[in-house]
């Protein structure tokens, strides 16, 4: 029987490759959206850390709502309909998110732990693994949407 891994094992993977939280959830839907790989991983790669270590949005979060507009987004300027319809998606997302752990905001979610500040990455040690959450938030996000994605059809 072949080992099939979820949407969050495959993002929790590549976060410990060095991925950083956006690109690990975009990255776990490659196979869901046109784009190549590359593409994607540079695509999402200024969403992490909070928007490039800037703590607010999550990483996770963010990439959560990146594929969903790839999937599923609207691309009229005049389509209203589509737009408010995203935008309902987005916040259901966002809302299942904050249920879990009380905020989409990478500062409080990473509140009690020392981050290190300026724009240089954090190097992935095994001390870092250990205190650091954002595996955890990589795997929510990405089986969170892979949920909806499944309730919705998509």
């Amino acid at each position: 029987m072949e080992n099939i891994k979820t949407r969050g094992e495959i993002a929790a993977d590549l976060f410990i490759k060095g991925y950083n939280c956006s690109q690990s959830v975009v990255g776990a839907f490659s196979d869901k959206t046109d784009l190549d790989f590359e593409t994607l991983m540079k695509l999402s790669s200024s969403f992490g850390a909070g928007m490039g270590k800037l703590r607010e949005v999550c990483g996770a979060v963010s990439g959560m709502f990146m594929v969903l507009g790839l999937i599923k987004g609207y691309s009229s300027p005049t389509d209203a309909e589509g737009k408010a319809k995203h935008y309902e998606d987005i916040q259901r997302l966002g809302d299942k998110f904050k249920d879990e752990y009380g905020t989409i905001i990478c500062r409080e979610l990473l509140k009690g732990i020392k981050v290190q500040g300026g724009s240089k990455p954090e190097a992935r040690t095994e001390e870092y693994y250990k205190v650091r959450p954002c595996v955890r938030f990589v795997i929510s996000a990405a089986d969170m949407l892979d949920d909806f994605l499944k309730e919705n059809n998509l």
